[in-house]
């Protein structure tokens, strides 16, 4: 199995950037986009993961104990060096402290963080161009792009399943976030 833990995007927001990717993929060639219904906020990347693990995994998290919180998204931003296009998710502590909780719950699973600062993010397009296509959108992409905040109520254990139009994802397992009593 292929894992990795996320927040699903309220389906206000999903539509929202839905509006901004229509408008700019007809002019976008040499770029990969993205399905909507992928669209998520990574907590954790964990990959191969065997059975064993996957218990493990299943059983750390459901341990979490958190809040709901807001999740307000930024502009859209590239990583040139890695040739994606994504929507930027404002880092907030409680976005952290959750992030924070996960990579917890999966060290004694045999997952280790990785050694990067934590960079939230959706990711809507690769480029698949080396570099030309993200250097085109750019010039196009509205800057004063802003998007509805939503409330993260649940975090999810998804399956990945990589595809050569990109990857499908499934959910295997949901975690639900309360409300503070």
């Amino acid at each position: 199995m292929r894992l990795f833990i996320g927040i699903p995007l309220d389906a206000a927001v999903v539509a929202e950037l839905g509006a901004v990717a229509d408008r700019l993929k007809p002019q976008s060639e040499g770029l990969r986009w993205s399905a909507p219904a992928g669209w998520h906020i990574t907590l954790q990347f964990l990959g191969a993961t065997t059975p064993g693990q996957y218990t493990c995994v299943r059983d750390g998290l459901s341990q979490i104990h958190c809040a709901t919180f807001a999740i307000q998204l930024e502009p859209p931003g590239f990583f040139d060096r890695a040739g994606v296009f994504f929507a930027g998710v404002r880092l907030t502590p409680e976005l952290t402290g959750l992030q924070q909780r996960v990579l917890a719950a999966t060290r004694p699973c045999g997952f280790i963080p990785e050694d990067r600062p934590y960079h939230p993010h959706i990711t809507l397009a690769r480029d698949n161009s080396r570099g030309r296509a993200l250097r085109q959108l750019k010039s196009r992409v509205p800057g004063d792009a802003r998007f509805s905040s939503f409330v993260a109520r649940e975090f999810l254990l998804y399956e990945s399943f990589p595809g050569p139009g990109g990857s499908r994802y499934e959910v295997r397992e949901r975690f639900l976030m309360r409300d503070p009593v």
